[in-house]
């Protein structure tokens, strides 16, 4: 793998598909998710590793949290979003 091999960010960072009810805001939502996932778990390996301090730690990832709230709130999620109708 090099780092112009197309499948790099694959290996890197893979997707899932989306399996829950269809809708654009749910499948957004749960692609901004993932996102979040991902993110969340390069975090906590770098403050592992002792790469930052757990207070950046606690900073970027409340950055990201609130991020991941104005997406859903952006894409107007709410309960019946996530029932079948």
């Amino acid at each position: 793998m090099t780092l112009k091999d197309p499948h790099n960010h694959e290996f890197l960072s893979p997707r899932s598909r989306y399996y829950g009810h269809f809708t654009p805001q749910n499948l957004a939502f749960n692609a901004n998710l993932q996102e979040f996932s991902m993110r969340v778990n390069t975090i906590c390996g770098l403050e592992t590793g002792g790469k930052i301090t757990p207070t950046e730690a606690y900073y970027q990832l409340k950055g990201l949290w609130h991020r991941l709230e104005a997406s859903h709130a952006a894409l107007e999620m709410t309960d019946s979003t996530f029932k079948d109708e």
